[in-house]
């Protein structure tokens, strides 16, 4: 397994790194991670924007579904018979979003792991890679799974547009990391949730549990979010944040449209 992730995904990603590196003018690192960030989430799309719809879709037809659920609540079967028609008459498949998660969480990781993993440098070695103040010598990287026609530049510019060096901390991109996951999670859940996130006991211990994990999403999971991409470096972090960002943008335009077709057909 670990050969088929390093083959298929972490050595791809990482070769595309290096290309755009050497391809951006200055060959600055925090732009290619941008557009390497950018173009995965543009290759995923077909995936993404189907589940998007999913979920957007689902969102729409909660009042339906709360309907049926009291209607039904004595009929666990009656009530999964009419929840199955209600996605069958709206064309929705509410495993897509699962499906979607599986394909995309290798992707994820692969990225993930040629900005942590692909770039880190050793503490100890780290003034013998910046000979130059802002670039590092690119001698001492991992040049053993370069495809024969990537080159690696002599040097790498480490500071975005000669400001936050990629290859340190960074609050700002670490604080933008953590609230676009915010709001990434806020407009992803349910608009039913923002009315049960009172911590207060409803009596049901399912009920409860899946309260405690959605405040835990919601505000625990962008705090750990913004320590972890500040303690790992500003690369991490910037990939988050753009990744975040670019799956706000998404799901809003899905919103969106979904709003405008729906108003469409009820005129």
């Amino acid at each position: 397994m670990v050969n088929i992730f390093n083959t298929f995904i972490y050595e791809p990603l990482y070769n595309g790194l290096i290309f755009l590196t050497t391809a951006i003018p200055g060959a600055d690192l925090g732009i290619a991670v941008i557009l390497l960030t950018l173009f995965v989430k543009i290759i995923l799309l077909p995936i993404t924007h189907k589940s998007t719809k999913t979920q957007v879709k689902m969102k729409m037809l909660e009042p339906e579904m709360k309907e049926l659920k009291e209607k039904h609540k004595d009929n666990k079967e009656e009530h999964a018979r009419q929840m199955m028609d209600l996605y069958k008459k709206h064309n929705v498949n509410p495993f897509s979003s699962c499906l979607a998660a599986l394909i995309q969480i290798p992707v994820i990781l692969g990225l993930y792991w040629v900005f942590w993993k692909g770039l880190v440098i050793d503490p100890d070695l780290i003034d013998s890679f910046k000979q130059i103040p802002g670039y590092i010598n690119t001698s001492l990287l991992n040049n053993d799974i370069l495809y024969s026609f990537v080159q690696m530049p002599e040097f790498i510019k480490t500071k975005l547009f000669g400001v936050i060096d990629m290859m340190d901390k960074s609050v700002f991109f670490a604080l933008i990391a953590g609230i676009s996951q915010y709001y990434q999670i806020k407009i992803t859940m349910s608009s039913k949730d923002d009315e049960k996130f009172s911590l207060q006991s409803s009596g049901s211990f399912k009920d409860d549990l899946v309260k405690s994990m959605k405040f835990q999403m919601r505000y625990i999971l962008p705090v750990f979010v913004f320590v972890f991409a500040y303690t790992i470096s500003a690369a991490i972090a910037l990939y988050w944040a753009t990744s975040n960002i670019f799956t706000i943008i998404h799901e809003l335009i899905v919103r969106r449209k979904e709003e405008d077709n729906k108003e469409a057909v009820v005129t």
